[in-house]
């Protein structure tokens, strides 16, 4: 009974003695943090209601640059565009990542493969769209001659209204589905293995053991994977500003190239800065309304 309050009271002494190290540990992350993200976000948010050009100081105009968001077609067209590339992107490779992660688990778990599947994702998307822009060139893109020499028409794969975003979005599908799988993947292996025994005991098919013990038991992991992927759909510009630039007529104009045009091209900043708090906010609610749909914070597993 006497040894009580002296562990108690040396447990509190060496709790305190921690303190330093622990805000010393904390302090280069969160320097960072407040530096390259909190600060440019509240003052990207106060640069919002201003009309700034860089050439005289910025001046006050409350929501006007809101309302102009909200009236510019350009805007909605650059919106659609982005939520276009996105249901392509993400359908696409959510599908293909589960279905490579699946493989994986099942089949092989070798290191080397899954070092193969990384592979792209090592890949700057500026040098994966300049290789792509390259083969996919109209004239003299080894894509086109390998259709042709088939005895197939050429396919304006980055020219073409019908065909620039579904290209764009493959493009970027090419190089993350490998990440997207091993997600998915470090995912599969919080499920026992005692739960495939018993699907095995039962007579299920693979078929039936994939939709009623993988999916709903790999349900938090795959919540928390969509919600990282598009947020980073939505983010897309280097790949389009690579190989369209926005064309061809705004048909490929998503809202970070539309954003960049606006502050880097015309010297928009109070605009370009509310466009990109519209942004913000999009991105907010649908992670928000994601994360409470899919139940990303619960899991099936007891």
């Amino acid at each position: 009974m006497s040894n009580t309050p002296v562990a108690s009271g040396s447990a509190k002494k060496r709790s305190r003695s921690d303190l330093p190290l622990a805000v010393l540990m904390i302090a280069p992350a969160f320097i960072g943090l407040a530096v390259f993200l909190l600060w440019p976000t509240i003052y990207g948010i106060g640069l919002s209601f201003t009309n700034f050009n860089l050439l005289t100081p910025p001046k006050f105009v409350g929501f006007n640059n809101y309302i102009r968001m909200i009236e510019d077609p350009m805007f909605w067209n650059a919106a659609w565009v982005t939520v276009y590339y996105v249901v392509v992107n993400i359908g696409v490779q959510t599908v293909l990542a589960l279905g490579i992660a699946v493989l994986m688990h099942r089949l092989t778990q070798s290191m080397i493969v899954r070092s193969l599947i990384l592979t792209p994702y090592l890949v700057s998307n500026v040098v994966a769209a300049l290789v792509f822009f390259w083969i996919l060139d109209n004239q003299l893109g080894i894509g086109n001659h390998i259709l042709v020499s088939m005895g197939l028409e050429r396919i304006p794969f980055l020219s073409q209204d019908a065909t620039v975003i579904p290209t764009i979005a493959l493009i970027n599908v090419w190089r993350h589905v490998g990440y997207t799988a091993l997600l998915i993947f470090a995912g599969l292996q919080t499920i026992p293995e005692s739960a495939y025994e018993a699907a095995k005991v039962d007579g299920a098919s693979e078929w039936q053991t994939f939709w009623r013990i993988t999916v709903p038991l790999l349900r938090p992991i795959l919540a928390l994977v969509l919600i990282r992927t598009i947020i980073g759909s939505f983010q897309v510009f280097d790949t389009v500003a690579v190989t369209t630039a926005g064309g061809p007529v705004n048909s490929s104009r998503v809202l970070q190239l539309y954003i960049y045009n606006m502050a880097f091209g015309r010297f928009q900043f109070g605009y370009a800065s509310a466009l990109s708090v519209g942004l913000m906010v999009i991105l907010v609610v649908i992670t928000f309304l994601q994360y409470r749909l899919t139940r990303a914070g619960d899991t099936d597993l007891n």
